[in-house]
């Protein structure tokens, strides 16, 4: 179990087992079960789905935790509405970490897991490399907006 506080201060516990499966797969349409296979329209696998569809993602996690949700009188909305910055991180965070070990207990779940870890990855690296495209980038676009005289002129004191 992996827990997670939203933005009005509510602890939820993420739990995924059969039943929570069948829950996500009756409200949202995706069967965390099958996260390497692509789901409902599109051709990518659910698990780079859930990486890039926060929405998505984020239906997800209430479907996971419905059943507090509905103790504590939460709804959907609510729930959205406390979900954002820190919260969805963490949330983010607690998720892929009970998927991983989910799968971790199945006999047939080892190459799940690393699926999960290496996609991870490959996000991580592909979100420096965007970030190092975009610097570099900014830096180009100041170089060529610069006044003439002072293209390669560094600044200092006059």
């Amino acid at each position: 179990m992996h827990t997670f506080t939203d933005h009005a201060g509510r602890t939820w516990t993420l739990t995924i087992t059969v039943d929570a499966i069948k829950r996500v797969q009756a409200l949202v349409g995706v069967n965390l079960a099958k996260i390497l296979d692509s789901q409902r329209e599109s051709t990518l696998p659910l698990l780079t789905e859930l990486q890039a569809d926060i929405v998505l993602l984020c239906d997800v996690l209430f479907a996971l935790v419905k059943p507090q949700a509905d103790t504590q009188g939460v709804s959907d909305e609510q729930f959205g509405q406390a979900l954002g910055g820190e919260a969805i991180a963490a949330a983010h965070t607690a998720f892929w970490e009970e998927m991983i070990g989910f799968f971790q207990k199945l006999p047939h779940g080892q190459a799940t897991v690393m699926a999960i870890r290496k996609h991870e990855e490959m996000v991580t690296a592909g979100m420096k490399a965007a970030r190092e495209r975009i610097e570099a980038l900014g830096a180009q676009a100041v170089r060529r907006t610069a006044p003439p005289a002072t293209r390669g002129v560094p600044a200092g004191p006059k």
